[in-house]
């Protein structure tokens, strides 16, 4: 019974130590090839339009959701529009208006986020 888990516990294995070594790599090339010289510039907060070490309850610009909201709206469609697209001819017209339903969604909630401002950046 064992013998049937044991290509699972290879493949576990080989996973486990591929990604160990590959970050372990990584990091030895970073560390005897990579520059440390930090400045302002590499220690200064990023991705997110604030400063990291204030008050946690400070305002900041709601376009950050509306930017986050057109990731998923087109990241959903295409997750969704490619396996559609291959069984197209097996879903019929159902699937096709199944479709054309969850897109006709995804056009409203891109209609409110053009709607809103988040495509337009100062």
């Amino acid at each position: 019974m064992l013998e049937n888990y044991a290509p699972i516990l290879v493949f576990m294995g080989v996973g486990v130590g591929l990604g160990t070594a590959l970050v372990l790599i990584g990091w030895l090339l970073g560390y005897f090839l990579g520059r440390h010289k930090p400045d302002a510039a590499k220690n200064a907060p990023f991705e997110c339009g604030f400063d990291a070490f204030e008050d946690a309850r400070m305002k900041f610009d709601v376009r950050f959701y509306l930017v986050a909201i057109l990731f998923i709206i087109f990241d959903l469609e295409i997750t969704f529009l490619f396996p559609w697209s291959v069984v197209i001819d097996q879903i019929g017209w159902f699937g096709f208006w199944a479709m054309a339903v969850f897109l006709g969604v995804l056009i409203l909630g891109f209609i409110y986020e053009w709607k809103k401002g988040a495509l337009e950046w100062e």
